[in-house]
């Protein structure tokens, strides 16, 4: 295999993956269906491997395609960071985004490096607050581009890029979540992902008191990793020493909460759709995290207990 790989067949490659058909990846490419058909036989071909599996108008990618679609996503981001570098004419500017604290760690690096590679001269100016924040920011023109959750009151998301896991979530290292009245922390009031989770162990009768409230993510996950409280997370929240609580512990299961790109009515341009390219790339392909924090599943699940008097003690957090 000493002849090099065809850029030009990579990018169609991953393009068809990204359409999931080869007739709209070939619009996508702007090439004929035929043409595109030719390219993924040649690098078949090349590669010895079938990359596709065929069940008449539907495609699926095979594990050694799956395997190849990691070095084609770098070998053509390389190529565009390449061509960046040495080109005078680059997208130059600046654009502001905006994503919760709760998504920073885990989406945020991904996120960078797949847009500074291809953009390098293109300066990124990052605001981390919480979704209801940062879509009054988008409302009134003070970011570009914000990536927000529909955990605020009246979410109205016109692009979903992710649907996470909601979690009960203690500390490995704790039993918290054993006592009689279980202390949470939570984001603030109005945040819907509380309301979901008191309102789910209200449903259960189980007991509970709201010890600690902050929209900041690092507070709530220091509470949750000293052994002070359980809280509600997605699952790209979740950080080493945690654990999910599940059905097992006489936990309930959670919605899901889902995550959106939202852009300002005023942002628009090559740079602007460039990054939310970015995003919607690095969230479609980014990896659940260590399965250290996944729920125990097991066959029986362990009675609810019942409720008592009225159900539920809050105490204001």
């Amino acid at each position: 295999m000493s002849t090099p790989l065809d850029l030009d067949h990579l990018r169609t490659f991953v393009a068809i993956v990204d359409a999931g058909s080869f007739t709209r990846a070939a619009d996508d490419v702007f090439k004929t269906q035929s043409a595109v058909s030719m390219q993924m036989r040649r690098l078949e071909e090349r590669l010895g491997v079938s990359l596709f599996e065929r069940n008449g108008r539907n495609i699926r990618i095979t594990s050694e395609g799956a395997r190849l679609l990691t070095y084609a996503r770098r070998m053509l981001a390389l190529s565009q960071e390449t061509l960046s570098a040495f080109d005078d004419e680059a997208m130059q500017g600046h654009v502001r985004i905006g994503l919760p604290d709760d998504y920073a760690e885990r989406f945020l690096p991904e996120i960078l490096a797949r847009f500074s590679r291809s953009n390098p001269l293109v300066e990124l100016q990052i605001a981390c607050e919480p979704s209801s924040n940062l879509a009054d920011h988008i409302d009134k023109g003070r970011l570009d581009v914000a990536l927000v959750s529909d955990c605020y009151p009246g979410a109205s998301l016109p692009e979903i890029v992710r649907r996470e896991p909601l979690h009960f979530v203690t500390s490995a290292s704790h039993d918290t979540h054993n006592e009689e009245i279980l202390p949470l922390a939570l984001g603030r009031p109005d945040c819907v992902w509380r309301r979901e989770g008191c309102e789910a162990l209200g449903r259960i009768g189980r007991r509970y008191k709201v010890l600690f409230t902050s929209w900041s993510a690092q507070i709530v996950t220091s509470a949750v990793l000293s052994g002070l409280a359980v809280s509600v997370l997605p699952e790209c929240a979740l950080r080493p020493g945690m654990r999910v609580l599940g059905e097992y512990e006489g936990f309930p299961t959670l919605l899901d909460t889902e995550i959106g790109v939202v852009k300002s009515r005023n942002a628009d341009g090559p740079v602007i759709t460039a990054l939310v390219e970015h995003i919607r790339e690095s969230l479609a392909n980014l990896s659940p995290p260590d399965g250290k924090a996944r729920p125990s599943r097991l066959p029986e699940l362990r009675p609810m207990r019942p409720a008592l008097g009225n159900g539920r003690l809050k105490v204001a957090g």
